[in-house]
C-alpha cells in the first residue's frame, strides 16, 4: 500500500529538512516542488526568455526538459540532462524566482507535472510504489488534496528567518539575517497572491514547529502520521 505525505508551508519552516527525513524513514520518494519554480527560472534565464514576459515564460516553461530526481538522500533537478541542483539557490535565481513562480500559467504546469511525479511513485517510480513526501505550496490543497496526511508546517517569522540565514549564510548574525530577509519576507509576500500557505484547510494538519529543533519537528510529524493512517 503506498503513502503519500503532502506538506506546506513558507519559508524557512523546514518544510525540505522534515520531507526529506520522512521519505528516508518510511521508504519514500522525496519531491521538492519549490524546485520547479527555480528551474524554471534557470531556464527561461539561460534560453534568454524576458522573465516580465508572462505567455514567452510559460510557453518556455511547458516546453522545459525538466527532470526531477525524488531519491531523498540526494535529490536532484536535471535540465535537458544537466545536473542545475547547485544553481537553483543562488542569489541570481533566489531575487526573480517569484515573478515566475506568480505566473498562473507556470503554475497550471508545474502543478500537472507534480500530480504525474505524484502519480507516478503511487504506481511504481522510483520507491517501488511505495508513495512520495511532497512539499513546498498548494500541495495539500491543489496538487495532493487527496494525499493520505497533509500537514501545514508553521513557524513564528524571527524562526523562519534565522533558520534559513544559516541555511544559506552559515550563520544567524545581523548581517546574515538581513542578507536573507528580502529572500524570505518578498517571497512569502509575493507567493501569497498566488497561493495560500498560512492556514490549514479541512483535513490538514497545523504543526508550529517554533522554538523546535529538527528532531522535535520530525517526532512530531511521525505522530500525526501514525494517526491518520492508523
Amino acid at each position: 500500500m503506498s503513502l503519500v505525505i503532502a506538506i506546506d508551508g513558507p519559508s524557512g519552516s523546514g518544510k525540505s529538512t522534515l520531507a526529506k527525513r520522512l521519505a528516508a524513514h518510511h521508504g519514500l520518494a522525496y519531491l521538492d516542488t519549490g524546485s520547479m519554480y527555480r528551474v524554471a527560472t534557470v531556464w527561461c534565464l539561460d534560453t534568454g526568455v524576458d522573465l516580465d514576459d508572462q505567455d514567452a515564460v510559460a510557453e518556455a516553461t511547458r516546453a522545459m526538459p525538466l527532470e526531477m530526481v525524488t531519491d531523498p538522500a540526494g535529490p536532484r533537478v536535471l535540465l535537458d540532462g544537466v545536473d542545475v541542483t547547485d544553481r537553483l539557490h543562488t542569489g541570481e535565481i533566489s531575487t526573480v524566482v517569484s515573478t515566475v513562480a506568480v505566473n498562473l500559467a507556470v503554475r497550471a504546469e508545474m502543478k500537472a507535472r507534480q500530480r504525474a511525479i505524484i502519480d507516478s511513485e503511487r504506481t511504481g517510480g522510483r520507491s517501488g510504489g511505495r508513495g512520495i513526501v511532497a512539499e513546498g505550496r498548494d500541495i495539500t490543497t491543489v496538487v495532493a488534496p487527496d494525499a493520505d496526511v497533509r500537514i501545514l508546517l508553521i513557524a513564528d517569522p524571527t524562526d523562519r528567518l534565522a533558520r534559513r540565514a544559516m541555511e544559506r549564510h552559515g550563520a544567524a548574525d545581523e548581517k546574515s539575517l538581513e542578507a536573507t530577509r528580502d529572500e524570505v519576507i518578498r517571497r512569502d509576500t509575493q507567493d501569497s497572491t498566488v497561493s495560500e500557505f498560512m492556514s490549514a484547510h479541512e483535513g490538514v494538519v497545523t504543526l508550529d514547529n517554533s522554538g523546535m529543533v529538527p528532531d522535535e519537528t520530525f517526532a512530531a510529524a511521525l505522530a500525526i502520521i501514525e494517526d491518520r493512517v492508523r
